[in-house]
């Protein structure tokens, strides 16, 4: 809470601090500059929206534009595939509304986005209104995506109108529905729409259709709502199509010819784009020689270009269950950027050098032609790691698997030995039948096969980034911060309650987390453990300054070997080629736009992973839906006041048990948050267990999944809060509580 002493500073004190910066302030820097504590902050933000709100209100669309007030709150509307932002004052509607160019900058802050609200410094100019950004205002949601059904509930107030149209928000946590307004489009029910928030005339919450994405039930449809939902950039203008089917491949006398090298290719059974293939042999001292070759994407892309624009817009490829919206079109992504097996291609390759423990001897880049020997998959590898085969099955040139094999181990030793974290966390994969329907959810960990290309690609991506670094050379590096000490409070009181050591004022490196993850391997806890670890952990960005990567133990790290998929291999491939002179192709990004680039890109790899997420979640969610009623055994990975998170049938989909469907009696939250403990009946329930519960909802709308508790759990001595506690907490049967019968 604010102290006594906190005072907000008038108006003109907030916008005299603000114009003399040089970059947009954050909240906690105008917080600081006036000595404010943490508990003011709520009130000034409040402030910093009543000033813009106040200024902009003066002004309407019948105005003078150039009567605009220098401080203007607006709403971004378009942004242009060169990065240039259009806006419109925020709050004004109708005809007429002079339009704001926002031009792309710099300065440190987030990447603009359709909707977002920003604070900005509007002036008249020759061409029109300017802005440029000066604060983007936490987001105000105005958009709604979901569901579309006729309400069966009578009338009554805080109920739905029996008959009317109403829309299920796509969003999680269960959502109260909205009634729909009357629409020019014609309603369907089971159809899933973008909506509008509005207010209907009591002033309460509704919306109203502004698009049609499709019947739920169509296995497309659920794409279509990702691709809306998270603004994905989905299709390419046929200048670019043009370019990208007229691209051919590269003279060969330009380059180091290494087609006589048996590189192989080795991907998912599922994969297209083939980025990077790999070779291994003996060298002479004893060590190993090892060729990374990577798809050289910056020769078909040119800085600048229209593809490269693109490309850089959309930050890389999304890969949603069934379907892949790729950075580049297909015809360069899946065609002469994809390492085929038997057909020549352009590449990047670094040759590398390591002695017999995996140290690294040296590296030299290189920019050739190739012809992959053989397109493998992780399985076949496998195979032959396991003994189920061996490469000769495989129709490989002896040695050309072993070799490889090999070097893992070698690697795999080195990474051990310097520590990296080693997260035991099952991918989760949607298949799909012939009709591109959700069949089954398969959970999948990561074997040596996968390890294998790991390894290799990490060595690549190191020498990349020295190589760089060395020549002082503008690099995008890939940093991991240290994890924040502050989320590592839970993890330690579950390590506590699971009686794993984890004490206070440690040093905690990767190898310390390697511990605790496998003093849980194997036991109930396993999951919740290993989520505990990765929530501790610092999000992974991109950035010009070398921070160094805390999850793989490196001091230097930059992405090199998905220039198909990630723009910024792209980047590090473009200063690769001028560093080690292996081309003459113009590379003119400075280091401030490439700032901003960093910061977009980093975003825009959040955005797709949340895309792929919330799709994996509503697929599961309706595979779910036809075990509705069916009991089933869910393993406890987290408690809450509200009740319990727990993951089915080892992870294949995530539910929660409402507080209100245990065992009738109050339940009170321990101090460590790993169980919820029942006051008078003893019933207790904590992470790790495995309970029984009914399956009684599934929203593919949502994903939500509920069920509700049949059997299960400990029951032992009351919880000793009984004494202590006046007031009653949570109770299983309300939320205000009830007494006890």
């Amino acid at each position: 809470m604010s102290k006594p002493e906190d005072k907000l500073p008038d108006d003109a004190a907030i916008k005299a601090y603000i114009d003399g910066c040089e970059k947009p302030p954050k909240l906690r820097d105008i917080a600081r500059y006036f000595s404010l504590s943490a508990g003011a902050r709520p009130a000034l933000r409040a402030r910093l929206h009543a000033i813009a709100t106040e200024e902009t209100s003066q002004f309407s669309a019948a105005d003078d534009a150039s009567d605009l007030p220098e401080i203007v709150l607006i709403e971004i509307t378009k942004i242009d595939r060169d990065g240039t932002g259009f806006a419109v004052i925020a709050g004004q509607t109708g005809e007429g509304q002079p339009i704001i160019e926002i031009l792309p900058d710099n300065k440190n802050r987030r990447a603009l986005k359709r909707g977002s609200r920003c604070l900005a410094r509007v002036k008249a100019g020759a061409d029109g209104l300017r802005g440029s950004i000066m604060r983007i205002l936490p987001s105000q949601k105005t958009r709604s995506f979901g569901r579309v059904f006729r309400s069966t509930q009578p009338k009554g107030r805080f109920k739905e109108q029996q008959g009317e149209w109403m829309l299920e928000p796509a969003d999680k946590g269960g959502r109260r529905p909205l009634p729909l307004l009357t629409s020019e489009q014609e309603i369907e029910e089971d159809f899933l729409v973008e909506a509008e928030l509005i207010k209907n005339r009591r002033g309460q919450p509704a919306a109203r259709i502004l698009r049609i994405l499709g019947p739920v039930g169509e296995p497309d449809t659920l794409t279509a709502l990702a691709i809306a939902e998270f603004d994905l950039p989905h299709y390419f203008s046929d200048e670019m199509l043009e370019h990208a089917q007229a691209a051919s491949l590269p003279d060969s006398d330009e380059r180091d010819d290494i087609r006589n090298i048996p590189l192989v290719t080795i991907d998912g059974e599922d994969a297209k784009d083939f980025d990077d293939a790999v070779f291994a042999e003996p060298a002479a001292d004893g060590g190993w020689r090892l060729i990374i070759a990577i798809a050289d994407v910056a020769y078909y892309v040119g800085e600048n270009s229209a593809l490269d624009t693109e490309a850089r817009r959309r930050g890389n490829s999304v890969y949603l269950p069934g379907t892949v919206i790729p950075m580049l079109p297909e015809a360069l992504s899946n065609g002469l950027c994809s390492l085929r097996p038997k057909e020549d291609r352009a590449c990047l390759a670094v040759e590398i050098f390591i002695d017999a423990k995996g140290k690294k001897i040296s590296h030299k880049f290189l920019r050739g032609l190739m012809r992959s020997t053989a397109r493998l998959t992780y399985t076949q590898v496998q195979q032959v790691i396991d003994g189920l085969q061996d490469e000769g099955d495989l129709n490989l040139p002896a040695g050309t698997l072993h070799h490889l094999i090999v070097v893992f181990s070698i690697l795999k030793k080195a990474r051990d030995k310097r520590g990296a974290l080693n997260l035991d966390l099952a991918e989760k994969r949607i298949i799909m039948d012939e009709d591109g329907r959700p069949a089954e959810v398969s959970l999948r960990r990561q074997l040596p096969a996968n390890q294998l290309i790991e390894e290799m690609m990490i060595l690549a991506n190191i020498c990349a980034a020295e190589t760089l670094e060395a020549g002082r050379h503008l690099c995008v590096f890939r940093i991991h911060d240290q994890p924040d000490p502050e989320k590592m409070d839970h993890l330690r009181e579950l390590a506590e309650a699971l009686d794993i050591l984890f004490a206070k004022g440690q040093v905690i490196t990767p190898h310390r987390f390697n511990q605790v993850i496998e003093a849980a391997a194997g036991t109930s806890s396993q999951e919740a453990v290993n989520d505990a670890i990765l929530r501790c952990q610092a999000r992974a960005i991109y950035s010009l300054d070398n921070a160094g990567h805390y999850g793989l133990g490196l001091t230097r790290y930059a992405h090199f070997t998905s220039p198909i998929r990630r723009y910024a291999d792209l980047l590090v491939h473009r200063r690769l080629i001028v560093a080690c002179k292996l081309g003459d192709e113009p590379v003119t990004l400075e280091r401030e736009a490439a700032e901003e680039i960093c910061r977009h890109i980093s975003e825009s790899e959040q955005t797709a992973a949340k895309a792929e997420r919330r799709t994996i979640a509503r697929l599961s969610a309706s595979l779910m839906e036809t075990q509705l009623d069916s009991l089933m055994d869910v393993t406890i990975t987290g408690v809450t006041h509200a009740g319990l998170f727990a993951v089915i049938a080892g992870g294949i989909a995530e539910g929660f048990v409402s507080r209100t469907t245990l065992p009738d009696d109050f339940y009170e939250l321990d101090d460590k948050q790993v169980s919820l403990t029942g006051m008078y009946s003893g019933w207790r329930f904590s992470v790790g267990e495995t309970i029984t519960c009914r399956l009684t909802g599934a929203s593919v709308v949502s994903g939500d999944i509920n069920l509700r508790w049949h059997s299960g759990g400990s029951q032992g001595s009351p919880s000793a809060s009984r004494k202590k506690h006046k007031k009653r907490p949570f109770s299983g049967k309300s939320g205000k509580g009830r007494r006890r019968r």
